[in-house]
């Protein structure tokens, strides 16, 4: 890891999921309230079809820890940075940690035509941005360890103890990259210092435990 990211004592871990309630989240432009998201087995969890689950907290410099799983052919994501925008989703501001079925997501319709997964969309990358430098993932329906670092615009995504990706949010090759992407014409490509955490409903199964963040 950088030197950059621990120039500053990092505070205190904080729990964002308690292990037993929603406390401290909320649905996406859902006035405070959560719908679908529930606790079961001491997970977070999805069955799909709720929408994003939210921090009620943004975050700008941060350490943030979570394990997660999905279903066989199941989708989900991390967002950070999410700026909650009643005429936008979640990924239109925030970049993603990307949380899939590797191995057993089925090949989708992109823009006509039928694709299977490429690497810049498999778990641990930034979605659409950034491809995992190594494929760590274990198997759908087990438990993941997924780190996300923030600090000073440089950020890391972990998979499993292993880095996995590195960028510099907001560079001059960031921005050269987002040009090539969907998030071109979106609020994602304007750069902002901090935002909420979402955990992403795709529409299939998925399952979040030990989440906990820490200042950086």
């Amino acid at each position: 890891m950088t030197g950059a990211v621990w120039a500053q004592k990092p505070g205190k871990w904080q729990n964002l999921y308690d292990g037993k309630s929603l406390k401290g989240w909320h649905s996406y432009q859902h006035n405070g309230g959560v719908k679908g998201w529930m606790v079961m087995g001491g997970a977070l969890m999805t069955h799909g079809g709720s929408g994003d689950l939210v921090s009620n907290d943004q975050f700008e410099n941060f350490e943030l820890e979570f394990e997660f799983r999905v279903a066989p052919k199941g989708n989900s994501g991390v967002m950070y940075k999410v700026i909650e925008d009643p005429k936008n989703p979640t990924y239109y501001s925030g970049p993603e940690y990307q949380v899939i079925d590797d191995e057993g997501y089925p090949p989708f319709n992109d823009g006509g035509k039928m694709v299977k997964l490429n690497d810049k969309q498999k778990t641990g990358a930034n979605y659409d941005m950034y491809a995992p430098t190594r494929q760590v993932a274990k198997p759908a329906g087990q438990w993941n360890k997924g780190r996300i670092v923030v600090k000073d615009n440089h950020v890391e995504h972990w998979l499993n103890g292993e880095k996995v990706v590195e960028y510099e949010y907001g560079s001059d090759s960031w921005k050269a990259t987002v040009a090539k992407s969907k998030f071109a014409s979106w609020p994602y490509a304007q750069p902002h210092a901090r935002g909420h955490i979402a955990l992403q409903d795709h529409g299939d199964e998925a399952w979040y435990r030990t989440i906990r963040i820490r200042t950086l």
